[in-house]
Formats: structure tokens, C-alpha cells, sequence
């Protein structure tokens, strides 16, 4: 499979998060195809643990239409790195601030369409330094319960589905290495 050469790009709508671009490439046997490319500026996640329980944020998403279930998340800004954006979300979405931040894997959620990468985080040794308002409901919630959660499709959310399995993974490989 070759690579897709951009012959043309037209940028169609500019928004505050997302920008939406088509592109013409020139495809095998000398044809043109157009891509529609959600242009994303990235994100971070984190996991966050607090005595064996992982913090979770529930908000209404209206792109689905519903409440979700959700570790911490939110865009990056201009000129921040994943690890300044995770540690800044973790305080304006909870009021939590980590003591460490392990990056577990960075994925790219939807690369059909979109530029978007999430780089996921765990974070450990969570002091309470803010409050935050009531926007998002804040909940605690056992691994092996979230765990359960997504095995029974309760929690739909990409990001909280591998953030949460990656974590467990980076858990019970810390466990394994123990002396």
C-alpha cells in the first residue's frame, strides 16, 4: 500500500477546538480521491488513582447524547505538552494535582477521519488543591469494578476503555517485578 499524495487542501470550517479540511489525493491508476480530515490540536488523559480507586469524571457528551463515565481529558493548548495539558485537566476537571505522571500509551482515536492523538497518563500521589465547580460530577470508582464496567459495555468512552486497561496492565507488571 503507497501513500497518498495531497494534490489539493481546502480548509472548509475553522472552530475553536476542531478545524475541518478536504484534501485531494491522487490515488493508484492515476484517479483522485477527496479525504475529509478533522484537523485536532491533540489531547491528554489520566488515570488517576487515589488508594486503589480510580477518579472518574461524569458529564453529558451531546455528540452521543448521553451521560458518560470518563477518566480526566481535555485539549491541548497552544504550545503545551501532553504532560502540562494531563497535569493542568487533572486540577480544573477534579481539583486534584499529581505527585507523578507515567505516560502509558498515546493512540489515535479515530485516524479515518481525524488528526487527533491522546496521550494517557497515569497519575498517582493525588493531593486535593482546588475546588471545582459542579459541571462535572466527580466519582471514585474500584479498578476491578471499572474493569467490570467495560467488559459489560456500561463504559463506552475510547479513551477510558484503553487508559483504564493500559493502567491495569502497568499495574500488574509493576506487581510482577517486585522482589
Amino acid at each position: 500500500m503507497s501513500e497518498e499524495k495531497t494534490i489539493e487542501r481546502k480548509q472548509i470550517y475553522n472552530g475553536r477546538v476542531v478545524q475541518l479540511r478536504v484534501d485531494t489525493i491522487s490515488a493508484p491508476g492515476g484517479r483522485t480521491k477527496q479525504r475529509e480530515v478533522v484537523v485536532h490540536p491533540g489531547a491528554a488523559a489520566i488515570v488517576a488513582f487515589i488508594n486503589e480507586q480510580v477518579l472518574l469524571v461524569e458529564q453529558y457528551r451531546k455528540a452521543v447524547e448521553s451521560k458518560t463515565l470518563e477518566i480526566p481529558a481535555g485539549t491541548l493548548e497552544v504550545g503545551e505538552s501532553p504532560e502540562e495539558c494531563a497535569s493542568r485537566e487533572l486540577i480544573e476537571e477534579t481539583g486534584f494535582q499529581a505527585a507523578q505522571l507515567d505516560k502509558l500509551v498515546a493512540v489515535f482515536p479515530s485516524p479515518g477521519f481525524s488528526s487527533e492523538t491522546i496521550n494517557i497518563f497515569k497519575a498517582s500521589g493525588l493531593t486535593k488543591v482546588a475546588d471545582v465547580e459542579a459541571e462535572l460530577a466527580i466519582r471514585f470508582m474500584d479498578l476491578n469494578d471499572l474493569l467490570d464496567k467495560i467488559r459489560n459495555g456500561e463504559i463506552k468512552d475510547g479513551k477510558t476503555i484503553i487508559g483504564v486497561m493500559m493502567a491495569a496492565t502497568f499495574c500488574t507488571l509493576q506487581l510482577q517485578n517486585l522482589p
